[in-house]
């Protein structure tokens, strides 16, 4: 066998393999001889060696995989077997707005039943209780639909979910009852300062029961309607009781509030009771209830609208965050210290706010119904009657003269009848 070791090109082309016998040899060219190759086979691989399918399943993206079964509604034959339907495409839109309801840019001019929907749908994945996401998407609905998001909130003894979620209580408007009882605001707080505003000027029952509050927080609180004739100048119903630090002084701010009907300041600090209540009842015309005013017993006041369970979302999301977890639990020392000793100054603290409002009485204030005007009308039917009465007497007296005229002349009826025709 012959070949050619270099070509007249000088070129470098590599390995020569030559077949001989079923053998495949290659042409050592430094050496100049020829040796045996014996291919080595690679196993077949289908999938590559970092491949595993345990991997590629956490790698699957949850929305996606939620995405294919969200297209169909599963449900049972009498027979037990599985069956799923297509879901209608208003259904598929609607679940895909409410998963990026955050991206909205406006919903002014939006048809309120759809809104209603969405907003629906929207809380059912609870899109509303993300710290920012949320928030963003409950201004979109608060700004173009107002009062039918929630036209009532009660918060009393919420004052966590205050503290949690105090920016997304500020985007509510156009509320007519706001209870914030128990609270234990005080003066200074930033939803106090929010009263103020245009949003909330739509209030007509405000509770401020037990929130520490004083003279200072009125004053600011009465600020607008003081001046400016603005802020809660449509205020009807207001509840300032179990605040010993609101004196006389403070009293005499809440007199800008023309349109109250009902006022309770019982339990507040007031060293004149006298005064107070002659000054309410001159210049108000509000009048001093005997009894206890049914305005005042708290169970008017209940959250209503779309967002009503967006606010009970709130409050778990805050109870399981602040729920004591088996590992995390106290000493029994200190379990007793901290423990006894929260509940005794709880129990003197409430006793101690009814023992004022007893000392100082029930101080519940209400407008009577307007009835005075009706007096001269009663007057002048009065009159009239006494004026019907006159005449019937009148007339009584004139048939007692013509009966005796009659029985002196011994005229008859026809003689009388001729007599009146002259």
């Amino acid at each position: 066998m012959s070949y050619c070791l270099h070509s007249e090109s000088h070129l470098d082309t590599g390995p020569i393999y030559v077949r001989e016998n079923g053998k495949l040899h290659v042409v050592n060219q430094g050496a100049g001889g020829i040796q045996d190759v014996t291919p080595k086979t690679r196993p077949f691989r289908l999938f590559s060696r970092s491949f595993s399918v345990e991997l590629c399943m956490n790698r699957e993206d949850d929305r996606a995989r939620r995405q294919r079964t969200d297209h169909f509604i599963f449900t049972y034959t009498k027979e037990g077997n599985l069956r799923y339907s297509a879901k209608s495409l208003f259904s598929l839109v609607l679940g895909y707005i409410s998963d990026n309801v955050d991206h909205i840019d406006s919903l002014i001019g939006f048809p309120e039943q759809i809104a209603e929907k969405l907003f629906s749908a929207a809380e059912a994945r609870q899109k509303f209780t993300e710290p920012v996401t949320g928030l963003r998407a409950l201004q979109k609905f608060t700004e173009a639909y107002g009062s039918l998001v929630l036209c009532s909130l009660c918060l009393r003894n919420r004052y966590l979910v205050i503290s949690e979620k105090l920016e997304e209580i500020k985007s509510f408007r156009e509320l007519t009852c706001l209870d914030l009882s128990s609270c234990k605001l005080g003066d200074e707080h930033e939803l106090l300062e929010h009263l103020t505003k245009e949003a909330l000027s739509s209030v007509k029952q405000l509770l401020l029961k037990d929130n520490s509050l004083s003279d200072a927080g009125l004053r600011r609180m009465t600020a607008p309607i003081r001046v400016l004739k603005k802020g809660l100048e449509n205020l009807l119903v207001l509840d300032l009781s179990c605040n010993p630090k609101i004196t006389d002084v403070g009293i005499g701010y809440l007199l800008s509030f023309k349109k109250l009907n009902c006022l309770d300041i019982s339990g507040t600090g007031l060293k004149d009771v006298d005064a107070v209540i002659k000054r309410i009842q001159m210049q108000i015309g509000l009048v001093h209830s005997k009894v206890p005013l049914k305005e005042f017993d708290h169970s008017n006041c209940k959250t209503e609208g779309w967002a009503e369970q967006t606010v009970l979302q709130w409050e778990q999301a805050v109870m399981e965050a602040i729920k004591p977890q088996d590992n995390l639990r106290s000493r029994t020392a200190a379990l007793r210290f901290y423990g006894k000793t929260r509940r005794i100054e709880e129990v003197v603290k409430c006793t101690v706010v009814e023992a004022e409002t007893k000392a100082s009485g029930n101080l519940q204030f209400y407008k009577e119904k307007v009835q005075n005007c009706h007096l001269p009308l009663k007057k002048e039917v009065a009159g009239s009657h006494e004026l019907k009465n006159n005449r019937k007497r009148a007339l009584a007296e004139q048939e007692r003269e013509r009966t005796s005229k009659q029985k002196h002349l011994c005229l008859t009826v026809e003689d009388w009848d001729l007599l009146n025709t002259y």
